[in-house]
């Protein structure tokens, strides 16, 4: 269907949805008079009038005329608007229905009943009462949603949390003991909107001083050009034994339509290009070997290799190649999924996986040990340190974001990791 027939009809199911919860702010607010009647019908309707804007600006406006960020704040704008109308509007349903229910079982009572006018007065009476509670519910249910998602984007979009672990790994040679690792993943440099910010998470890790910095993926959403801002900040990303990177699955340019197959090359050899501006050594199905005191330990890297459907351009094989007689390896694959489906079974003496990818879908709830978000149905290895025998995998929640420009309880995350042998 055209562009041009089906925004004027998206348009008009998101009217019929603000009349809809209209009708509950009415009666919210029927028994309220000056300044406040106004402001509340006015703030209503003018939120409206500035969110169908910016619905119409997204789809017909230039993009050249405004930056990626702002195109994505319309979207976000368009979306937490009518997430929490939807909310709303599905809490006044379920008490049309019970009221309709409720009518129909008094109008039976009035025919079967010998005092009509006793049940037609309690009926009345139950249906006002109980259509202003559920109004007011509605609104409550609505508005929850549309704070915590704006909390999420002022408050927990930067909101850089360390995350310290002690990985215990089998073999480690006796000069790794105590080495510490600093992961980032998931940068996705064109969401961005505050540099200040991201400057500051940077600042957050350097203050750990890591031996070792290493990057699991996804360093923009769809372009090279993305990073170009970002570069100044995330090359003063260092460490004494180096900062090493790998790509995740946004990295390749999938998600976006380019004029030619040349074109789309050419952005990922510009991506890569930025990881040595960086100073990052970006391993693509390779692997280093570091030596503390001329003892020696694997880094592998391997291309985004997801199970399902996400993208396999990974070749463990080759980044395995020449590391089998050393005792500790360390690989980088930004999909998680790929441990279970791939490293564990064929891979055993690869002692831990580092990955990102999930977000921790940037909502979640985490309290001490007790951890839950959506993201755990799509992945079993979600957040976190996971272990199975003698190997392990550290999932980052990442350091960025993506759609959604912020974070519900489930803040960014610069990791720490501290080897330990066993």
């Amino acid at each position: 269907m055209s562009k041009i027939i089906l925004i004027p009809i998206v348009t008009i199911i998101f009217l019929l949805l603000d009349f809809y919860v209209y009708q509950a702010l009415k009666l919210t607010i029927q028994n309220v008079t000056g300044i406040w009647r106004i402001v509340a019908i006015y703030g209503y309707w003018g939120f409206t009038a500035l969110t169908i804007a910016c619905f119409w600006l997204y789809h017909f406006g230039n993009p050249d005329n405004y930056s990626r960020v702002f195109r994505s704040f319309l979207l976000v704008i368009v979306f937490m608007n009518y997430f929490s109308k939807f909310i709303a509007a599905l809490v006044l349903l379920l008490g049309d229905i019970f009221r309709l229910g409720q009518l129909g079982y008094y109008k039976l009572q009035e025919l079967i009943s010998s005092d009509k006018a006793a049940v037609s007065e309690v009926s009345k009476g139950s249906k006002i009462s109980r259509s202003e509670f559920v109004a007011k519910s509605a609104l409550i249910a609505g508005a929850l949603p549309f704070a915590a998602m704006s909390f999420g984007i002022i408050s927990g979009a930067h909101d850089y949390r360390i995350r310290r672990k002690s990985i215990t790994i089998k073999g480690l040679p006796k000069a790794w003991d105590g080495v510490k690792i600093g992961q980032l993943s998931d940068i996705h440099s064109g969401s961005f909107w505050n540099k200040t910010a991201v400057q500051g998470g940077v600042d957050m890790l350097l203050k750990e001083k890591p031996d070792l910095v290493l990057f699991t993926g996804d360093l923009v959403n769809n372009e090279a050009k993305e990073v170009v801002d970002y570069v100044p900040i995330f090359s003063k990303v260092k460490a004494d034994l180096g900062v090493f990177s790998t790509l995740g699955n946004h990295d390749y340019g999938d998600y976006k339509s380019w004029p030619s197959e040349a074109v789309k090359r050419q952005n990922l050899e510009n991506l890569m290009e930025a990881h040595k501006l960086m100073g990052w050594d970006l391993l693509n199905n390779e692997n280093r070997i570091l030596q503390v005191d001329n003892e020696p330990l694997a880094i592998l890297g391997v291309e985004n290799w997801g199970a399902g459907r996400f993208a396999k351009y990974g070749d463990l094989s080759k980044a395995y190649a020449g590391t089998e007689e050393y005792p500790a390896k360390i690989l980088l694959s930004h999909d998680p999924s790929h441990w279970d489906a791939q490293v564990r079974k064929s891979y055993p003496d690869i002692d831990l996986m580092l990955s990102g990818h999930t977000h921790g879908f940037q909502f979640g709830v985490e309290l001490g040990d007790f951890q839950w978000s959506p993201a755990q149905y799509a992945y079993k290895q979600w957040a976190g340190l996971y272990q199975q025998g003698d190997q392990s995998i550290y999932v980052n929640r990442g350091y960025g974001y993506l759609g959604y420009p912020g974070r519900i309880g489930m803040p960014p995350e610069i990791t720490i990791l501290e080897l330990r042998s066993a």
